[in-house]
């Protein structure tokens, strides 16, 4: 309280301060303009007087030192200015006195200045042969006032609040004194305000009452808490303004916040439309459930409303991990339909070639291109057992010992290798960039290089062309696989790396595709901690960007 009757105090007196100060200065400018003003009109009268008598022999006197002094034609050229040269002058027939002077006989006008620091105010009068002769001069604005000002204001602002400050804090003392001395342990033997006697003994009786109900609630939050701060689970209590009560280490972890969040909103922990809707839910069904991803981890969060003999008494809600348990059912499930589907297609190929042979339907001349058909798909088995067995090794593989590697010489080797390859496709091969040397597994970097490089010669175009890039950074190297080809669908793009996708099952049963390539790559790159971006356009080309740490 006496904080409050302290800043109350000081706080009008700046407010009136301040106030008083601006007001001041805003009358004194419109005052100290007006005079401005007029004696600017006084100037122009001598002026007009003096061409009218004159011509341009009077406005030759005048110096480059006097106010501003334009002589306009009635086309709008000037035929005078002591202040510029009027070759350089456009036509002034549009400005606003100018016109203003031609219709009525004379004219006003007020301009702000880029830096809106200064105004420059114009006057304007009809010249009996229809010329205009105009005079201007530039006035200091309010804010350039207020800024030349503010050394003296800010002085007597220093004085008053020093001031204000003392009396301020004496007074907050003054009225506080009595209050600060009363003893809340034997409240009713207080006698400083006579007016306090209800409220100190009001406050006698309720100790009494919290002391007790406090030893009981110290004991029941000691229990709840050595249980919850033990849980696996996130759990996390709600009152019925969705504010959080209580909230567990695990869902702190969960959420990523601390035990600051306690009394705020629930929308500082979790913002997601979709868990406030389930909460939303839960008051009107009194249950309901949501999954969502957090800190790549699937989450099951059950919400419960919690009844009481009021009605609702808030929410509790649940957390669940249930990633491994989501990835096992996925991939099982995936891996069991496409393993299915890839192995089904070549054998269901070789026993149908073989039939045909064992009847004895097909012709002499025809059996080998029936056995080369055979040895075709087989030879495809073997190398989708192969890709399968290396993905594999690859997720159940533990740390393997890395060493510096060089990407320019893994890159090198992988181009080497797949010269004849782009040759017979009519692709020319490119390496550019620097060493890249990485901390890394030779033969898993290898396979990456080699499967994005195969990929961009098989699909790339007649004549086409794969560039591979290798960029040496502070913290990170990275290498750049560019090809001319065929391009992926932006539809596609996000799906490209999962196990057995293809965009163009044709193209890739033609080529010998097994749809597993870009899904080792992935591996490979995860694991060295490393990222991929893919940017391709339909019918231009694709770009797959790799980024690996340095440490």
């Amino acid at each position: 309280m006496r904080e409050k009757i302290f800043r109350s105090i000081l706080n009008v007196t700046i407010v009136v301060l301040i106030s008083g100060l601006l007001l001041f200065t805003i009358v004194l400018t419109h005052y100290y303009s007006g005079i401005q003003r007029k004696q600017l009109k006084d100037k122009l009268s001598l002026a007009a007087l003096g061409v009218e008598q004159q011509g341009l022999h009077y406005l030759s006197q005048m110096g480059e030192d006097e106010d501003r002094i334009t002589w306009i034609a009635k086309d709008g050229s000037i035929l005078f200015d002591n202040h510029a040269d009027i070759d350089k002058m456009g036509n002034h027939s549009d400005r606003e006195e100018v016109k203003e002077a031609m219709e009525t006989g004379v004219g006003s006008s007020r301009r702000h200045s880029i830096t809106l620091t200064r105004n420059t105010v114009y006057e304007a009068v009809l010249l009996s042969d229809q010329t205009v002769l105009r005079i201007s001069m530039d006035q200091i604005s309010t804010l350039a006032l207020l800024w030349g000002l503010i050394q003296p204001f800010g002085i007597i602002l220093l004085l008053v609040v020093a001031i204000v400050y003392y009396v301020a804090e004496k007074l907050a003392d003054q009225i506080m004194q009595p209050l600060d001395l009363i003893d809340l342990e034997h409240p009713l033997e207080e006698e400083s305000y006579e007016e306090m006697a209800p409220f100190l003994n009001q406050i006698y009786h309720q100790k009494k009452q919290i002391k007790k109900q406090g030893k009981e609630l110290d004991l029941r939050k000691l229990e709840f808490e050595q249980v919850v701060s033990h849980m696996r689970e996130g759990l996390v209590l709600l009152n019925t303004n969705n504010q959080v009560l209580s909230i567990n280490p695990a869902a702190m972890e969960i959420f990523q916040t601390t035990e600051k969040c306690i009394g705020a909103d629930i929308l500082s922990v979790e913002r997601k439309q979709k868990f406030i809707s389930a909460i939303e839910k839960a008051k009107e069904q009194g249950h309901s459930e949501i999954r969502l991803e957090k800190n790549n981890r699937e989450y099951q969060f059950d919400i419960s409303s919690i009844c009481t003999k009021k009605g609702n008494g808030g929410f509790i809600i649940l957390a669940f991990d249930i990633t491994e348990q989501r990835n096992a059912e996925k991939m099982r499930r995936e891996f069991s339909a496409n393993v299915s589907h890839e192995l089904k297609t070549p054998l269901q190929s070789i026993i149908g070639s073989a039939e045909l042979m064992k009847t004895g339907i097909v012709k002499e001349e025809d059996i080998p291109r029936f056995i080369g058909h055979i040895h075709t798909e087989a030879s495809r088995l073997v190398v989708l057992i192969e890709d399968i067995i290396r993905l594999s090794e690859l997720d159940e593989e533990g740390e393997i010992q890395k060493e510096e590697v060089s990407l320019h010489q893994v890159a090198t080797e992988v181009l080497l290798s797949l010269r004849e390859k782009a040759e017979k496709q009519k692709v020319t091969l490119q390496l550019k960039g620097s060493q890249g040397i990485i901390p890394g597994v030779y033969r898993l970097l290898h396979e990456v290089i080699y499967n994005l490089c195969e990929n961009a010669i098989k699909y790339n175009i007649e004549g086409g062309k794969v560039v591979v890039k290798i960029e040496d950074r502070e913290q990170q190297a990275s290498i750049s696989v560019e090809d001319t080809g065929i391009g992926i669908p932006l539809e596609h793009q996000e799906r490209v790396f999962e196990r057995f996708y293809r965009v163009d099952k044709s193209h890739s049963k033609k080529t010998g595709g097994t749809g597993l390539g870009l899904s080792i790559v992935k591996h490979a790159v995860g694991y060295h901690n490393g990222k991929i971006d893919l940017f391709s356009r339909e019918g231009k080309g694709t770009t797959v960007m790799i980024w690996f740490p340095k440490n």
